[in-house]
């Protein structure tokens, strides 16, 4: 797949007037920082890091972007969204419950470990979670479809694209501060941003 964004890369502009020192300093925990496990036990990382490996693949990224360290950090520093669900119980216990659920539904289904199935048989069985046709007793009552839609994708891909390595990808300029987004318009971007490339 060509990428809309091939040649730009928003770290270039490192020591430009895009970062002050305050970002910067974010961000290069964000890049050089990787937590280390403490919410999850072993088993869960190492399902999650598989989870994590069909929904965002990164094959051409190498080490790629750290997902499963900031979900447990999130987890285990209890930071939330400030809300949640009323089919889903508290965002902890909704995980375990939620990685409990798909190993159950490979086992079910498959015989066999989530993080032993090939990638097809790991994409059958995430497949099976997201339409909700999973034994709602592996799930102790919490909607399957809501864990994997509301939590589990929505979590991923937004620790993907909160990393700074992936936004050139989409042409993104990273944080607004300090130096600000002026043109808004639809179709309209800032001289600095990056030109998308056609892609057909």
């Amino acid at each position: 797949m060509k990428r809309p964004y091939p040649t730009y890369d928003v770290l270039a502009r490192w020591e430009s007037p895009s970062f002050n020192d305050a970002t910067r300093e974010v961000l290069a925990e964000r890049l050089e920082r990787t937590p280390e496990r403490r919410f999850f036990t072993e088993a869960e990382w190492d399902r999650l890091e598989a989870i994590v490996a069909r929904l965002i693949p990164q094959p051409d990224r190498e080490p790629p972007i750290p997902i499963t360290p900031w979900i447990d950090h999130q987890l285990q520093e209890d930071r939330t969204e400030g809300y949640r669900y009323d089919d889903l119980p508290r965002q902890a216990e909704a995980w375990r419950r939620g990685l409990a659920g798909i190993e159950a539904q490979a086992q079910r289904r498959l015989g066999k470990a989530f993080v032993d199935l090939t990638p097809d048989d790991q994409d059958l069985v995430l497949r099976c979670v997201e339409l909700g046709e999973v034994e709602r007793d592996d799930w102790g009552g919490m909607s399957a479809q809501r864990f994997f839609s509301a939590l589990l994708v929505h979590t991923v891909a937004t620790l993907y694209y909160a990393h700074p390595a992936a936004w050139s990808e989409i042409g993104f300029g990273g944080p607004a501060g300090p130096r600000g987004y002026v043109r808004m318009g639809v179709g309209e971007r800032d001289p600095w941003e990056a030109p998308q490339e056609a892609t057909s």
